[in-house]
């Protein structure tokens, strides 16, 4: 590589440094966010000093760059071109809702899985009756393109028909016009999560907890190649089709559809969204 051994591995430490920081800092804004959703960089900078704690305004540009965070605010102006159409917020279709089947609520997400010199983003569409993942895909950038990638290939896996619920929370990759733009051509209805409510997405929360403890953090994940080589097989091997779910009377989400598949639409017991299944 041309550089001593020394220089290698300073930088391996630095960079990794690096990265939790802004993790941290991350985190620091999304709770100020919580409060004070239209708070750009500046607002952030003075609340933390008045919190004690100096970042560089740069420093906080960048982090909200890199993770799609976005100040909240209403546009004096009506914008031009081919964006006037579209909607960025959309309300919760599902609070309430009645499911008896499956492909009628799709719910998505993304998370990182934290590699020893980088980190992973993983996005993954769980079918809410059957808690099976039905597409998912992975990156190393927060872009909306593996986000349509795992739409897709759901999509393809599955053939829902039109009218079937897409919710998500309100992030950057679910409002840009191209994501949107495909699940309406689609014939999906888009429901979103309220501002600072990630409970309103609980089901795939779940799932990525459950993906978190009980493979990449027993697996001891450290590279790419680890990711690529047991994420596959857990979530399409063991999880959709060997993993019982307490949710589902201890079956699997494959055992749960392959059995209620069999029962007439009247005789599936019914999930009420935010409940157990009844």
């Amino acid at each position: 590589m041309g550089i001593s051994r020394a220089t290698y591995y300073h930088r391996s430490v630095r960079e990794k440094e690096q990265l939790q920081k802004d993790l941290e800092l991350k985190e620091m804004i999304e709770k100020v966010h919580l409060l004070f959703p239209g708070y750009g960089y500046r607002r952030l900078r003075r609340h933390f000093l008045k919190q004690g704690q100096r970042v560089n305004t740069k420093r906080i540009k960048r982090v909200m760059k890199i993770y799609s965070i976005f100040a909240t605010h209403t546009p004096t102006m009506k914008p031009r071109g081919t964006h006037t159409a579209l909607k960025l917020r959309y309300p919760n279709l599902i609070r309430g809702l009645k499911v008896t089947g499956p492909d009628q609520v799709w719910a998505t997400d993304i998370t990182y899985i934290k590699l020893l010199r980088e980190y992973v983003y993983l996005s993954a569409i769980l079918d809410v009756y059957t808690r099976r993942i039905v597409g998912w895909a992975v990156s190393k950038n927060l872009g909306h393109e593996f986000c349509l990638k795992a739409l897709q290939l759901a999509i393809r896996k599955r053939k829902p028909k039109a009218g079937i619920i897409h919710h998500s929370d309100r992030g950057i990759q679910y409002v840009c016009q191209p994501y949107v733009e495909y699940l309406l051509k689609s014939g999906f209805k888009i429901s979103m999560n309220s501002v600072g409510t990630p409970e309103e997405n609980a089901y795939i929360e779940s799932f990525f907890k459950t993906l978190k403890r009980e493979e990449v953090y027993a697996r001891n994940y450290q590279t790419m190649r680890n990711v690529i080589a047991n994420l596959p097989k857990f979530i399409d091997e063991i999880y959709n089709l060997k993993r019982m779910h307490s949710s589902l009377d201890y079956q699997s989400p494959d055992e749960f559809e392959k059995q209620v598949m069999k029962l007439k639409p009247a005789e599936r017991p019914a999930l009420k969204i935010w409940g157990r299944l009844v």
